[in-house]
């Protein structure tokens, strides 16, 4: 089963083979966050983290949602054979977790995320948001590319996996 899904994002990620520097904003306004994550191409392992983790329809509602969505890239820091672990369907609560620490809900734009200190995600845990010359943190995540916006809400690029506190 998550092989078949696995293979679906992928293969979708590659037919839509699109990232979002070459891509009209307006068109990624059309799509639902799930959609234009995937038109990106850069967003393939977080395709298959929402499939897996049974996300996909949620974040294709009507919403809105504010994704701080980490890159393929951003996955690959993590440790060798963490991704492959989290996609196990016994950690799925796991995944769920993590992923919907990357959701706030509403439609919260740049401009308002760097007036922010914190922001409650759907995990119910805040993020730390910290903004400066430098650009803007959400916890040790820098945010690399903001207001892609989607029918449903917004995506900011995260390049690092920002993962829950402990309990």
């Amino acid at each position: 089963m998550f092989l078949r899904l696995k293979t679906f994002a992928i293969a979708a990620c590659v037919a839509a083979g699109l990232a979002f520097s070459h891509a009209p904003a307006i068109a990624a306004g059309n799509k639902d966050i799930v959609d234009t994550a995937v038109a990106a191409g850069q967003f393939k392992t977080l395709a298959s983290a929402l499939g897996a983790a049974g996300l996909v329809e949620t974040l294709k509602g009507t919403g809105p949602f504010t994704v701080f969505a980490p890159t393929d890239a951003a996955f690959a820091k993590l440790p060798a054979g963490t991704v492959d672990n989290l996609l196990k369907p016994e950690n799925k609560e796991q995944l769920v977790a993590i992923l919907t620490y990357h959701v706030v809900p509403g439609s919260v734009k740049a401009a308002d995320v760097v007036k922010l200190k914190e922001a409650k995600t759907v995990n119910g845990k805040s993020v730390a948001v910290k903004a400066d010359g430098k650009g803007v943190m959400i916890n040790d995540a820098k945010v690399t590319k903001t207001d892609i916006t989607a029918s449903n809400g917004v995506i900011h690029v995260i390049d690092t996996v920002i993962l829950p506190p402990k309990q």
